[in-house]
């Protein structure tokens, strides 16, 4: 295993928040995955509520790595390590439990780069600790010039220093410039691989039920089937047989709440991001207009049949949801059971209370976390807390990001 020279340090714990307090972040001007010319977003402020003022906890920010370039996802593996991804360098990391970073060897040469799609998502197996089993979804180069966005099984060797035993799982997500990769990944308590994807930016996609582009597909991690419930498991349509929803512009994050009840992130247009309750055979009815038109609402009721509404949505313009967890335990005070989600054009980390039906309460934007660290992206829980990846690299802004764990004040 080579260790890396890049820099890497465990910080002292940062300072905790005195206060959560919402703050409008920074207009932007620059083109980026999530930007807009402005991020305002209104917000309630848990310091109008007494009770909620006594029962939110002071949070502490710890730095686990920096030196980074668009960490795209991150996960514990047991005893105190963590693996993740950089999608430009489509390169695969070991934190060890030093703190010490190590190259895992992985193909990073077959794995197709471009805009918003390089080595991305991330997910460990359950069994991890006796099998060793991960899984990436990435671009992928293919002959011809030709290229996909595809799901793969890898088994790490004994010594974490390597991914052998590639296991293709899903393969034929469109990809065109890049743009609207999707590739979030998770696996829910009944064992079944959810894959966010998004749209490519082709038009027919989102609410065509022979693509793989727009949709929240469930499948089989071990053999790459479709999973046995998929309301259209027995279709002739090879690719309709993995879809579990559709109607999606570019899921950012996926998310199981303890009740079992699934959730989705999706990046807006100009405006409206949206949090989704999932349920199996859903439209959330975005449908871009002719020469992908961006106009039409993210949930369009206008479209046949039923289109099924957020249970968040941002409003003008858009903050750039992007990964999201939630986060539980006495620890949490009046955020436990909410709904933490990273923003990328917002910069902040937003948690999201939902009631026991899955309707929206309030939102909350801890001060320390809104602005301070930039354009936040991945979000996974980790030791009661959790861990953050930002996103300020790409576009020849090199080693400035970080990973993060963000915990509340024991």
């Amino acid at each position: 295993m080579r260790k890396l020279g890049a820099p890497v340090a465990l910080l002292a714990l940062a300072l905790a928040l005195s206060a959560l307090s919402i703050h409008p972040a920074s207009a932007s001007s620059t083109h980026r995955e999530g930007s807009s010319h402005a991020t305002r977003i209104q917000e309630k402020d848990p310091r109008h509520d007494a009770t909620s003022r006594r029962a939110v906890p002071r949070l502490r920010v710890k730095t686990i790595a920096r030196g980074l370039d668009v960490p795209w996802d991150v996960r514990p593996i047991g005893g105190g390590q963590l693996l993740f991804t950089q999608r430009d360098s489509a390169t695969l990391t070991l934190i060890d439990q030093d703190a010490d970073l190590h190259h895992v060897q992985f193909p990073s040469n077959k794995v197709w780069v471009s805009g918003e799609t390089g080595l991305l998502g991330l997910e460990i197996d359950p069994d991890f600790s006796t099998n060793h089993r991960i899984y990436t979804c990435q671009g992928w180069k293919l002959p011809g010039g030709h290229k996909d966005i595809r799901v793969i099984a890898w088994r790490l060797n004994a010594d974490l220093s390597a991914a052998t035993h590639p296991d293709l799982l899903i393969k034929g997500i469109q990809t065109v410039t890049g743009r609207h990769g999707g590739c979030r990944l998770l696996i829910d308590k009944a064992g079944s691989m959810h894959v966010g994807t998004g749209d490519a930016a082709v038009t027919r996609n989102p609410q065509s039920l022979r693509s793989l582009n727009g949709k929240t597909l469930r499948l089989d991690p071990e053999t790459g089937r479709p999973w046995s419930t998929n309301p259209w498991r027995h279709a002739k349509n090879k690719k309709k047989r993995y879809i579990f929803t559709y109607g999606h512009r570019n899921v950012q994050g996926l998310a199981q709440r303890a009740d079992g009840t699934l959730w989705s992130v999706e990046h807006g247009t100009y405006r409206d991001d949206e949090i989704n309750l999932l349920g199996r055979g859903r439209n959330y009815g975005w449908q871009p207009g002719p020469h992908y038109d961006e106009s039409p609402p993210m949930t369009n009721f206008a479209l046949p049949g039923k289109q099924w509404p957020a249970r968040w949505r941002s409003g003008n313009p858009t903050i750039a949801t992007s990964g999201a967890s939630f986060v539980s335990g006495r620890g949490w005070g009046a955020l436990s059971g909410t709904l933490a989600v990273g923003c990328l054009a917002g910069e902040r980390l937003m948690f999201v209370k939902l009631d026991d039906s899955g309707h929206l309460v309030r939102t909350w934007a801890p001060a320390r976390l809104h602005g301070d660290y930039g354009r936040i992206r991945g979000v996974t829980t980790y030791r009661g807390g959790l861990l953050i990846t930002t996103s300020n690299g790409g576009g020849g802004h090199s080693g400035v990001d970080k990973i993060l764990w963000v915990h509340p004040r024991r």
